[in-house]
Formats: structure tokens, C-alpha cells, sequence
């Protein structure tokens, strides 16, 4: 099931909160924009994927959910934890591998963790946290707690069998879980219309399990925002699983050490003509809500705050030696006396 959205339909929130969406927005953004240039400069190890052209899915659909509730993502995962409230100073540390890091300079890019804020991470292995959201929503059934769990996705993962697994159990036992495919159209370097016999990827993951299953503009943040609201409402009622297939673009490669050569330039140029960005400041200029003053405003603080992240960053401690040993649940791992 499609839907779209258009500048005609009523408001999804308030005036304060579509501008603080929009901030956000902005906020991821600049922090990967940044990101970029400290991994160009040795400053970032290992690997680095970011989220610029997609922030419209985390902020839109984060912003609608509950204190309670869970998030959990692939290891694209900068933009969630942000959206999420992590403090930039934490996600920047962590990728400069310091102690003051979120996952204590240990995690890496590819491991955001907040347990505070029911962030649970951040997976390096593709598809495998789609069951976990499966157990972490069915505990919190069995708990009766009303809480749900949004798990966030690429559309290879969708080839994974352990994720058709977990999508069969959510739907059995009618779990608490909202799930998303973040669909960038390209799994690695590898474009849907040459891995997927079915486009709509609703049908392979939704209707196929007795799943509502909806595919929607995920650079729409307020169209986002409402299909996720929906599909929360759904959880708390105890009616089980949604499937979402939220379509995006991403603007860089895969990750920092991927040329991105497989798609054209003029690809690239139509995809960033709809930056959700862009689209919403123009949405909301023409109801009234912002002007040009706001919006600079917005960058130039935005801006400040990941400097000062940076900062925090590069001045904050490397995690001491012994730290290896910690945070690990085998206890053989520990040194012998």
C-alpha cells in the first residue's frame, strides 16, 4: 500500500516540533558531513558508514514514538542515535575511539549504543539484529509493558533468512514491533532491480507474513511521522508487527572506502533534488513556520555544536589497555593471576 503526502495535508505536529525536526535534521547532517572529513583525515579507524540523504526516516519516525519505547538499527546507525537524543560529544568520541565514547571508545562507528534512552545499538552484522527487535518487543509483552520496538533495516538485508525468521515469530505472537526497511535502492554497491525479482518490497516482507505492509516516501518526514505513529498505535493495541518500506537515497557510498562508480552522476543530482532536507524547509516556509533568519540560525548553531563535539572528541582520553577486559560476559576472558 502506497501513500503520499503533500503540502495540503494537515500539519502531522506543532510549529516548535517540526522546527526541531527540521534541526535535527540538519544536525545529522553536519555531523556526518564532518565525520567524512575527520575519516579522510586518519582520524576515524575501521569502517564509517553514514547516513546523509536519509534522515528524514530516523527523525520523522523516532520523533513519533514514546520514552519507553526501543530502537534498533543496522551499523548505518549515526543518524538513529542522534535522533534518538544521544549527545554528539558521545557519538563523535565514539568514533574517535575515546573513552568519553558512547560504547566507551570500544564500539566504533558501527556500534552506537544508549541503553539509557532505549537506543540497544548499532549491528555490524547484516540483518542480524532484525530478530533481536523479535525479542526485545516479545519481552516486553510478556512483561505487559506497553512499549514497542522499531527496528531499522537496508533492503539487502531483506535476503537474509534469519530476518523472514523473525518476521514469521513477530507476526505468529502478534510482537510489538514496527519494522523498517530504509530502502536506498542499492544493497552495498548492487542496485534492487538487479537482486530482487519483487520491487515492492512490501510484499516480500509484510503481506507475505500477514503483516500490514505500506511503502512510503521516507523523505517525507511528516509522512513518515504519521505511518509510524500508526503502526505504534497498532503495537500498543496488542494487534502486532507493521512492515514499512520507507524509500530513500543515500548520497555517498556504502561506506567512506566505497567510489560509488555503479551509479551516474546525473543519478545522484535527481536523487539529491529531493533532499529531505530541502523539502521540508520549503514546506514549512510556505506555511508560514520558518524564514531564511530561522533556517541560518539553525545551520550556524548546528555547525557550533559539532565543532564542540569535535573538540570533545579529540581532547577526551584513549581508553586504558585494561578496558579490553571489561563490558564482556565470558569470564575466562579475563587475565589469570
Amino acid at each position: 500500500m502506497s501513500q503520499t503526502a503533500s503540502a495540503e495535508v494537515k500539519p502531522v505536529v506543532a510549529r516548535n516540533q517540526a522546527l526541531s525536526w527540521l534541526r535535527q535534521m540538519m544536525l545529522i547532517r553536519r555531523f556526518e558531513e564532518r565525520s567524512a572529513m575527520l575519516y579522510q583525515n586518519q582520524k576515524i579507524g575501521g569502517f564509517c558508514h553514514l547516513y546523509s540523504g536519509q534522515e528524514a526516516v530516523a527523525v520523522g519516525s523516532i520523533g513519533v514514538l514514546g520514552e519507553d519505547d526501543y530502537v534498533i538499527t543496522a551499523y548505518r546507525d549515526h543518524g538513529h542515535a542522534l535522533a534518538r537524543g544521544m549527545d554528539p560529544k558521545a557519538a563523535m568520541a565514539e568514533l574517535l575511539g575515546k573513552a568519553t565514547g558512547c560504547s566507551k571508545g570500544k564500539g566504533g562507528s558501527m556500534h552506537f549504543f544508549d541503553a539509557e534512552k532505549g537506543f540497544l545499538g548499532g549491528h555490524a552484522i547484516v540483518g542480524s539484529h532484525v530478530p533481536l527487535a523479535a525479542g526485545i518487543a516479545f519481552a516486553g509483552k510478556y512483561r505487559k509493558e506497553q512499549r514497542a520496538c522499531i527496528c531499522y533495516f537496508g533492503d539487502g538485508a531483506l535476503n537474509q533468512g534469519c530476518v523472514h525468521e523473525a518476521f514469521n515469530m513477530a507476526a505468529l505472537w502478534k510482537l510489538p514491533v514496527i519494522y523498517v526497511i530504509e530502502n536506498n535502492l542499492i544493497a552495498m554497491g548492487t542496485q534492487l532491480t538487479r537482486s530482487s525479482a519483487v520491487l515492492d518490497l512490501t510484499i516480500r516482507g509484510g503481506v507475505a507474513y500477514g503483516m500490514p505492509g505500506f511503502s512510503i516516501d521516507g523523505n517525507d518526514v511528516e509522512l513518515v511521522a504519521k505511518t509510524t505513529r500508526e503502526a505504534l498505535q497498532r503495537a500498543y493495541a496488542g494487534d502486532g508487527p507493521t512492515f514499512i518500506e520507507m524509500k530513500t537515497y543515500r548520497f555517498r557510498g556504502h561506506s567512506m572506502s566505497d567510489p560509488a562508480k555503479y551509479r551516474t552522476k546525473e543519478e545522484l543530482e535527481d536523487a539529491k533534488a529531493q533532499d529531505p532536507i530541502h523539502r521540508f524547509e520549503r514546506l514549512l516556509k510556505q506555511r508560514g513556520w520558518l524564514d531564511d533568519a530561522t533556517f541560518e540560525r539553525f545551520d550556524e548553531e548546528v555547525k557550533h555544536e559539532v565543532e564542540e563535539a569535535i573538540e570533545f572528541a579529540e581532547q577526551s582520553p584513549l581508553p586504558e589497555p585494561a578496558a579490553v577486559y571489561e563490558d564482556i560476559s565470558v569470564a575466562s576472558y579475563l587475565p589469570q593471576e
